[in-house]
């Protein structure tokens, strides 16, 4: 089944309701799901018209707005290929990505247009869409509206490329995720229930894969005012008043958001303000990943939402969701247990995945196996261990294989995938995170998982952030510090985890952290940055 069906049924359930609201300039505008869909049927005449063929992939940079879901929506109708990746990783970067998905199109706004004159590969695509503004050869987007509405769909069967997404290549070479039609509607038959989606609601959203879950659920979208690229920067003031102005009920973001957004409510607070624009407390349901959670912040929020639930995402770019945990649920002595170094509590994974923990030989290719011998390889609970998953919302595999023997293995008919991530099953069933695999330390006292440091570490609201790291043979904490910390920080730090026998403890001005969300730690930069420190 062709992924538009499933998001342009919802014009036909409720037509009149908003779909999609964005601050545009010193305005708002606002699409129905009636609207979206007629202007995405429009669209895709527009890109019928440039003789673009079910297959061919289209290069978006477009960033998170109205236009971009209607862009999606027509390409999906064509059973064209979307394929994204992130302008700002660099030249070299959009190069390599063009060689490798050979897009037949080009879209985004004029200021994207301007990297064609540096990049080659930009420039060899063969058709260009401009959806703001003016670029040299290329088709205004705006032509649309007097095109009649193309309302087929061109049928395509559950293996079809629909997405496809570039990884970084932070840690090697870019890898491109591969979302068939088929993948999206198992993705968003998970996300429906495990994030608990209810038509009617309004939404503030801002990672991309969620809105498309929305306009599928008849839920109302509302996109952050503010620059998404950077959500540990963003400035709360606009962001909360659009809370109160739409009635948003419900939100979806980077732990880094809503770090910034308690820090607006606390200056409002601070300042006198008496106004509800400055408030959390409308929400109902606030979920929150892409980056571990800690506590403390859970916590901050809880009490930010006197009348709604906070819940923890565990996901990936290739298995979204993996787990979840409603705060609620949490126990007195799970607090105490993370305080205490046993790592970080995410949930129950749920029950559309299967989960499980594997002896850590993370850095080398696992071979094929049988049931039998999977089973042994499997750990009982409490046994920290590589996290691997199997479901029909994990992602099989990489374009050309690129990426497939570091993170895939096959168990009978199965394909596995290897989160990178470790960490153990509770008796109970829960999961329990403890870091990265490569970035577990080793040595002659034992091993010592980043996470369980750093989530130890967050319990003193004095630091904003932490990361352990193994750094000229010593175990080193780094810590990024508030300006209330006190004068002997690192003396604290070290009698608060003793049980890590830190042989260190540094503050630096500030931890790198992904560009994505903002708040997984970066070791490698990390790493780099001790040195010139000094440290």
């Amino acid at each position: 089944m062709n992924i538009s069906q499933v998001l342009i049924d919802q014009a036909t359930l409720r037509p009149e309701q908003p779909a999609i609201v964005e601050a545009a300039g010193g305005s708002t505008r606002t699409l129905t799901f009636g609207q979206i869909a007629e202007r995405s049927a429009r669209a895709a005449a527009l890109l019928c018209a440039a003789k673009l063929h079910k297959g061919d992939r289209i290069l978006l940079f477009q960033p998170m707005s109205i236009e971009l879901y209607v862009a999606l929506l027509a390409i999906f109708r064509l059973g064209l290929v979307a394929t994204v990746l992130d302008p700002s990783a660099g030249r070299r970067h959009i190069e390599y990505c063009c060689g490798i998905a050979r897009p037949k199109a080009f879209l985004g706004p004029a200021r994207a247009h301007l990297l064609r004159f540096p990049c080659r590969g930009l420039r060899r695509i063969e058709r260009h869409f401009v959806t703001a503004g003016w670029a040299l050869n290329a088709t205004r987007w705006s032509r649309l509206e007097r095109l009649e509405p193309l309302n087929s769909i061109t049928a395509c069967d559950s293996s079809h490329d629909a997405l496809l997404t570039f990884t970084s290549g932070s840690t090697g070479v870019p890898k491109v995720a591969v979302r068939s039609h088929g993948f999206l509607l198992a993705q968003h038959e998970v996300l429906a229930e495990s994030i608990d989606l209810e038509p009617g609601e309004v939404d503030l959203a801002t990672l991309p894969i969620f809105v498309l879950a929305n306009l599928a659920s008849g839920v109302t979208t509302v996109i952050p005012q503010c620059d998404l690229r950077r959500p540990g920067f963003v400035k709360p003031g606009p962001v909360l008043k659009q809370l109160e102005r739409h009635r948003v009920t419900r939100t979806v973001g980077s732990p880094a958001l809503y770090a910034r957004l308690l820090q607006g409510t606390r200056a409002a607070e601070e300042a006198g303000s008496e106004s509800g624009e400055m408030s959390l407390g409308m929400l109902k349901k606030l979920y929150t990943g892409g980056a571990p959670v800690f506590p403390r912040l859970l916590q901050e929020l809880r009490s930010a939402l006197p009348q709604g639930r906070v819940i923890a995402i565990y996901g990936s770019t290739e298995a979204e969701p993996i787990a979840h945990l409603d705060w609620d649920e949490a126990q007195p002595a799970d607090l105490d247990a993370m305080y205490a170094g046993k790592g970080l509590l995410v949930g129950k994974p749920v029950h559309q995945i299967d989960l499980r923990i594997l002896v850590n030989r993370w850095g080398e290719p696992l071979p094929a196996m049988k049931a039998p011998e999977f089973a042994e390889f499997t750990l009982p609970p409490e046994r920290a261990g590589e996290i691997v998953v199997c479901g029909s919302h994990v992602l099989a595999g990489y374009l050309n294989g690129i990426g497939d023997e570091e993170t895939k293995f096959r168990v009978e008919d199965e394909i596995w995938h290897r989160t990178g991530d470790i960490g153990y099953l509770d008796a109970t069933g829960r999961l329990w995170l403890l870091g990265r695999a490569g970035a577990v330390i080793r040595d002659e006292r034992g091993t010592i998982y980043p996470l369980a440091a750093e989530c130890a570490a967050s319990q003193l609201a004095w630091i904003e952030q932490s990361a352990l790291a193994r750094h000229n043979g010593e175990r080193l904490l780094a810590l990024q510090l508030g300006p209330r910390a006190p004068a002997d920080a690192e003396w604290r730090v070290r009698k608060t985890l003793s049980w890590a026998q830190l042989d260190r403890v540094v503050r630096v001005p500030r931890i790198p952290v992904d560009r994505r969300h903002n708040a997984k730690v970066d070791y490698p930069a990390l790493k780099k940055g001790l040195g010139r420190y000094g440290n």
